[in-house]
This record gives C-alpha cells, sequence and structure tokens, in this order.
C-alpha cells in the first residue's frame, strides 16, 4: 500500500499507481454508493370519464334532389356548381310552349263553362216566371234546374282543369325546396327531362348542421340500458369529441341526439345519430371520422404515464413506486383503459404514491433512490377534469 508520507522523488509510474490504489482502498474501507436519481411523477386520486373511440360517417341534416315534375327541354340552368342556393330560389327552365298553350285551352273551356251556365240560369228564370203565371208545368222548371247544376259542375272541371293546367305550366321552372349547398348538375341545356326519372338533376345538402352516424356493439348499449338510459350514457361529461381523417380533432363538440331502436341482425351493432354544428362547412357528408364517445364517469382512479408502466413474465401491468423512505417498491395494477399518453388505473395505487417514470434501468426493488419531480407538460391535453 502506497504511503502519503514520501521522503524522496518516485518515479511518475509510482504516482500514477498511488492515484488509483487510493478511492479503491477507500471504498473497501467502508463507502457507500450514492442513490441513484430517478424521475417520479406523484399521483392523486381524480373523477374520469371514460371514451370509448367509434367510427363513423358524416350524414347532411337535410338533403333534397331536385328532380322534374313535367317532361320537357332543359332550356337554361339558373345557379353555379357548388354554391349555396336558398329556398325558393330558381334553378331550372323547361321549355314552358306546350304548357302555355294547355293553359290557354283551360282558359277556354272556363269560358264555355261560364257561358253555358248563364244560359242555364237564364232558362231556369224564365220557366219558373211562366209557372207563376200558370203557364209552364213545374216538369219545365224541374228540367230547367237540372240543366242548370250540371252547368255549375261543369265550370267546377274547367276550373280545376284550368288549375291543374297552371300547375304544369308553373313547375316548368323548378326551384329549390331546401337552403343548402347544391352539388353539381347531371343536365345541362337541351336536355330531355322526363317526369319519375331515377336521375336527379342535382342534389341540395344543408351542411350548417351536420349529422354523425356511429356504430356501438349491442352489449354497450344493454350496459347503458341497465344503468336506467337507453340513449344517453350515464356520464356527468356529455362532450363528444370528433377525430378527423387527418388526426387533427375537430373544434366543435357535438352531442348523442339519438339511437336507432334496432339491432342490425349480421353485424349485432346499434346505429347513434351525433349532432355537430358546421359553421365553416369543414365537414362533408360521406367523411370518415372517429368519436370519442363518453362511456361513464369513474371516481379515485389514477392517470398513470405509460412510460411508468412496465410488464412482468405474465404479461401484468407494473409500476415502480418511491414510497416515504425513498425506496423502490413493485405494485401490480388494474388499467382500465388509455387516455392519451396515459393509463387510467384504478386499483395498485395510493393516493400521493410516486410513480417513477425515467430511470428505472438503474434501480430495483428495495434500492434507495434520489426521486425528482417530473415538471409538469405545456400541454395537457390527456388528462382528465377532476
Amino acid at each position: 500500500m502506497c504511503s502519503t508520507r514520501i521522503s524522496r522523488p518516485l518515479p511518475a509510474l509510482a504516482l500514477a499507481f498511488c492515484a488509483l490504489a487510493l478511492p479503491a482502498a477507500a471504498q473497501q474501507g467502508g463507502g457507500q454508493r450514492p442513490p441513484s436519481p430517478v424521475t417520479v411523477v406523484t399521483l392523486d386520486p381524480q373523477q374520469i370519464t371514460l371514451t370509448s373511440t367509434l367510427p363513423g360517417r358524416v350524414v347532411a341534416s337535410g338533403i333534397a334532389e331536385v328532380r322534374p315534375q313535367v317532361a320537357g327541354i332543359i332550356t337554361e340552368r339558373h345557379f353555379k356548381e357548388g354554391s349555396h342556393v336558398e329556398q325558393g330560389d330558381l334553378l331550372y327552365s323547361i321549355d314552358p310552349a306546350t304548357y302555355e298553350a294547355a293553359v290557354k285551352q283551360a282558359k277556354a273551356s272556363v269560358a264555355a263553362a261560364e257561358a253555358s251556365l248563364a244560359a242555364t240560369q237564364r232558362d231556369e228564370k224564365r220557366v219558373s216566371e211562366l209557372l207563376d203565371r200558370r203557364v209552364g208545368t213545374q216538369q219545365a222548371v224541374d228540367d230547367a234546374r237540372t240543366e242548370r247544376e250540371q252547368a255549375e259542375a261543369q265550370l267546377l272541371v274547367s276550373q280545376a282543369q284550368l288549375a291543374s293546367a297552371q300547375i304544369e305550366l308553373d313547375r316548368t321552372s323548378i326551384h329549390a325546396r331546401l337552403s343548402g349547398e347544391i352539388g353539381r348538375s347531371d343536365v345541362s341545356e337541351g336536355a330531355l327531362v322526363t317526369t319519375g326519372q331515377t336521375t336527379a338533376l342535382a342534389v341540395i345538402r344543408n351542411i350548417d348542421t351536420v349529422y354523425v352516424d356511429v356504430t356501438q356493439s349491442a352489449a354497450d348499449v344493454l350496459r347503458w340500458r341497465r344503468r336506467g338510459d337507453a340513449t344517453q350514457p350515464g356520464v356527468e361529461d356529455q362532450t363528444v369529441q370528433l377525430r378527423l381523417a387527418d388526426g387533427t380533432v375537430y373544434e366543435q363538440t357535438g352531442t348523442l341526439t339519438a339511437a336507432e331502436p334496432h339491432v342490425d341482425e349480421q353485424t349485432g351493432v346499434v346505429v347513434l345519430r351525433l349532432t355537430f354544428d358546421n359553421p365553416a362547412k369543414l365537414l362533408l357528408p360521406g367523411m370518415y371520422v372517429q368519436v370519442e364517445m363518453p362511456t361513464a364517469t369513474v371516481n379515485d382512479v389514477y392517470l398513470v404515464p405509460q412510460e411508468g408502466v412496465t410488464r412482468d413474465r405474465r404479461g401484468n401491468p407494473m409500476a415502480m413506486v418511491v414510497n416515504s423512505e425513498n425506496v423502490v417498491e413493485t405494485r401490480q395494477l388494474d388499467i382500465i383503459q388509455d387516455r392519451g399518453n396515459s393509463w387510467i388505473v384504478d386499483s395498485g395505487l395510493n393516493p400521493g404514491d410516486k410513480v417513477i417514470v425515467a430511470g428505472l434501468q438503474k434501480t430495483a426493488p428495495g434500492a434507495t433512490v434520489a426521486p425528482q419531480e417530473r415538471e409538469a407538460p405545456a400541454d395537457a391535453s390527456g388528462a382528465a377534469s377532476e
């Protein structure tokens, strides 16, 4: 062993050997390694709304297919494809010549019926006067009254024919029956359209408010019914969030408005309808989305960062916890579901437990550590409200 008292100079090699030997000798003399630093997160029980991610499709809140109610040639289109139209706006014009002629013919029939009625009324008056002077007969009066009544009926028929012809003429101007966004036109000027044709001229969709139809398993719906509510889950937070196809969250929240009272025999699912405001027209009918659906509210559960949870050989979740004496303990966890970058745990932890989230490879159960609290992230989107 080297001595620190040197009476004469030593070679450089001997000095280096002494410098290495002194710390080793101090460690053999009873020195201890300092506690390993670890990063922890202190947990407190929370009230959390559990959610279920369901696939869905966007559906327009109102759809109107523009179809002709009379046959004819399209003479003009009055709207711009893809624009917004209001109820009552003129969309198409059909050649009205045939229908204008029908209206004129119906008006002539009305005039003839009115003339015939006037003649029968004069005849009835004449024979009535003759009967009063005891010149005519009651039979002649009855016949005149019958002819007058027949003329009145014929006038009503002619007036109905005129109204029908006028309706047909009015239908040569096709108007919007719904306010909304109109799509492309499937016919052009000069095209022949017919009554009852299968192809719509255009489609108007109201997307100021849209529906999102999602499917939920019948087992989940049955569980909701047993909680006492058939359409609204037994949760305090009824906010429904929407995730778009690009992964972003839609800024507007929705509400559950209806549940189909029918289970699909082939898939065993129930269709739920959600309502969302769509002021920016961002949601389009047919778009695929994912809905964060609230399913239950649980109390006294913990949000554990996923990096603080490991698995044992059997696949059971576990976490390393630092107790009040800074000693590492192992806890078996019961996980309900994930929430962002955290796990929702309902058993295995106590209020104030410090779960190790960094430095797990440097420690083991029973070891003494130096815990350091992790700083809260700026974006706490994964946390639930208490």
